[in-house]
């Protein structure tokens, strides 16, 4: 028989096997489409003779290539977790998404908008996943904590 919190782990883990899942196809997809992107714009700054636009363009092409890579690399550091793989575990520094690599808006503005979707796109991937993230690791809250703070919140 298992004990309550084993019983919501083993509910809960193919619930996080697909949230995983998906969430590794749509990094892997808005990789792609950051690749496309920054190679189609990577000619902007010498069309329009702005070495400081080329040059913010190359600061956010490696972070948003950075911010995708911390994702993958906690996907796959997932996978292999549920897996069972021993080389695996929740202390290892990929077990943690870590703190976000923000894009510059005041320079990212100036893009053409293909790329300022796929870095939106990534960072509002890497906030699901830290969203994601710090619930999994959330205490699990029973029916009666939840209708005690429905009652907290309405007086």
């Amino acid at each position: 028989m298992m004990t309550g919190q084993a019983e919501s782990r083993a509910i809960g883990q193919p619930v996080q096997r697909a949230q995983v899942e998906n969430l590794y196809v749509e990094a892997m997809l808005i990789a792609d489409e950051a690749h496309a992107a920054f190679a189609a714009e990577r000619d902007l700054g010498q069309v329009g003779h702005d070495s400081l636009l080329q040059i913010g363009l190359a600061c956010e092409s490696l972070k948003t290539t950075t911010r995708l890579m911390h994702i993958i690399a906690w996907l796959l550091h997932r996978r292999a977790m549920m897996a069972g793989d021993p080389g695996a575990g929740p202390d290892d520094s990929a077990a943690r998404i870590g703190e976000p690599v923000a894009a510059d808006w005041t320079i990212c503005d100036r893009f053409d908008a293909p790329v300022q979707r796929v870095i939106a796109a990534s960072e509002r991937l890497f906030e699901r996943i830290a969203q994601i993230e710090a619930g999994w690791h959330a205490p699990p809250v029973t029916p009666v904590q939840q209708l005690f703070a429905q009652l907290q919140a309405r007086l």
